[in-house]
């Protein structure tokens, strides 16, 4: 049986899935790097292997989480202070769905804009159906 994490607020919630993206990754054989402090549009990157002579690049991650259900799924803010997040700013956005425990690793620019994204796990004929649990995204291209 999944145990339902408790949390005093959103940032302790938002905290917490920083952490279990970042253990994912590193189970994915990712390379992670984090910003110092709070004031970077994106909570960790992703390294990429860089041949000789070249440098590594960065993968931009904002993560997010829900539990919020919504018809047949579940509502994800992927807003900062109700703005939407930009190509510039950010590659990528990884949802977690707590109570499916499932994630969502999404383009920044599959999301148009939006503030507000409706994810529908196990479900691969949706709209974001493609990006579920898509860690295949994030490794480099061969």
């Amino acid at each position: 049986m999944t145990r339902k994490p408790a949390f005093a607020h959103y940032k302790q919630q938002g905290e917490w899935a920083e952490l279990l993206f970042m253990a994912r990754a590193a189970e994915q054989g990712l390379v992670i790097a984090r910003p110092w402090g709070d004031s970077s549009p994106y909570d960790v990157a992703i390294v990429s292997q860089a041949k000789p002579g070249e440098r590594p690049g960065l993968l931009r991650i904002q993560v997010k989480s829900t539990r919020c259900r919504h018809h047949n799924g579940y509502k994800c803010h992927v807003d900062s202070n109700g703005i939407a997040y930009h190509p510039d700013q950010l590659d990528f956005i990884a949802a977690y769905i707590i109570t499916a425990a499932v994630w969502f690793i999404i383009p920044v620019h599959a999301t148009h804009g939006q503030l507000e994204l409706l994810l529908t796990p196990h479900r691969r004929d949706t709209k974001y159906g493609e990006y579920q649990e898509a860690w295949h995204l994030l490794r480099p291209a061969e």
